[in-house]
Order: C-alpha cells, then structure tokens, then sequence
C-alpha cells in the first residue's frame, strides 16, 4: 500500500492526520494521528503501526490492503479530544505570556478568561460556559498573595490568588484531576493551593524547557496530541 491510499483510507474512517514526515533513513513516511497512533508507510509498501489503541488502524489498513478486497465503509472515529485548553492565570503577566506562546506553538488554542467575550455574562458563568469547551486546564500558581492563620504572622508564606484556586477547583471537578496540570512559580516559597492528593504539580522553572517537556508529556498522556521532539 503506499502512502495516498493509507491517508485516504485514514481520513475516510474519521482519523484526523497531524503530521506526515519522511523517515529518518528516508525508506518511507510516517504518518502520526491525533488519537495517538503512528503509520509507518514504507517505499517497498509495507505497513507498520505503532503508538496506542493500535487494532482499528492495524484492521482498517490490513483489510484494505487484501488483493481483490472491496472499500469498506467503516465507521467514523469518536472525535479525538478537543485541542482548547483553559489556562487560570494570577497577576504575573510575564509568566503567562510564555504560557500563552508555549501552547500555541504545541498547536493547542488557550482559553483565557479576559480574551473571551462577556456576552452578558458574569464572570463565574463564563467559568461555566468555558470549561466545557476545554479537554486539559493548565493552573499557573504564581506567588502574588502572602497570608498566614490568625495571630501567627511567624506563619507568613506567599500563595496564589484567591481566584486561582477557585478556578482550579472548578475545573477538578468538571475534568478531573488527570487533566489539570499545576504549574508552581518559586514552589520551595509558595503554599501549594490545595492539599488534595495527587495533583499534577510542574515547577515553572526558568529553564522553561525543562517545565514545557513535562508539561506537553502530561497532555500528551490524555490523548491531545504533541509532536514532543518539537517541544
């Protein structure tokens, strides 16, 4: 089979291609899906599939590669999970904005609160509106309060913003702890936000390379697609 009639086939079953490359010893392509599994189509026409959840593709191809095999209408593919994702965000504009940038060139389309219309709404029911369009939330728990308990000012620490923890409990409960990711600035001086076990908890380094791989393999585990050799 070569590489036309597979993408053809693909994309006649529903299956969304992100990227199309030559291999690297330049002896065919391989073809790299959004729900996570990758076609190596070789010159020769031989077909080798990897990645997960690999049988529908591996029977799709196969079946259709069988010498006097009719077109089959095969069903078409739940939509891959959607590529928005809500970033909760406190007073550090700089860290943001590096958020920001890192996720669009992921090919992943940030939701931000004060870049949304208001459409009439207040702020709590564009919470409610927005987080059902987002498949991942990214907490940036930047330290921008301080607080302590009553009569232990001993106890001072710096925190996030109030609304930053109240936004990512909305969105624990809407995705689930699997699909929030925490990024923590200055984490060894920051209460951490909430004391509930098992959060993804990222330290927001200046070596930014070093949080962004982290961060895009988290994503990447959920099924939102990340070419990580770009990262």
């Amino acid at each position: 089979m070569d590489k036309d009639t597979a993408i053809g086939l693909l994309t006649a079953a529903g299956y969304d291609i992100i990227s199309d490359e030559r291999l690297p010893n330049d002896t065919g392509s391989q073809l790299k899906l959004q729900t996570g599994q990758s076609i190596n189509v070789y010159d020769s026409g031989k077909l080798v599939v990897g990645g997960k959840d690999t049988e529908e593709v591996k029977a799709l191809l196969q079946e259709q590669d069988q010498p006097g095999s009719q077109r089959k209408q095969w069903p078409t593919k739940k939509a891959a999970p959607a590529r928005k994702v809500f970033v909760v965000y406190g007073h550090d504009s700089n860290a943001r904005t590096e958020l920001e940038a890192m996720l669009r060139r992921w090919g992943l389309e940030p939701l931000m609160l004060d870049q949304l219309p208001s459409a009439g709404q207040t702020i709590i029911e564009k919470l409610e509106s927005v987080r059902q369009e987002a498949s991942f939330a990214i907490v940036l728990a930047t330290p921008d309060d301080e607080g302590h308990r009553t009569g232990h000012p001993d106890e001072k620490a710096l925190r996030a913003r109030q609304n930053v923890v109240l936004e990512l409990g909305m969105m624990l409960a809407v995705l689930g702890r699997h699909r929030v990711a925490i990024l923590l600035k200055e984490q060894g001086k920051m209460e951490r936000p909430s004391d509930i076990q098992g959060l993804i908890y990222i330290p927001f380094k200046d070596n930014v390379k070093e949080t962004a791989l982290t961060l895009a393999k988290e994503i990447h585990a959920q099924g939102i697609a990340i070419d990580l050799r770009k990262v």
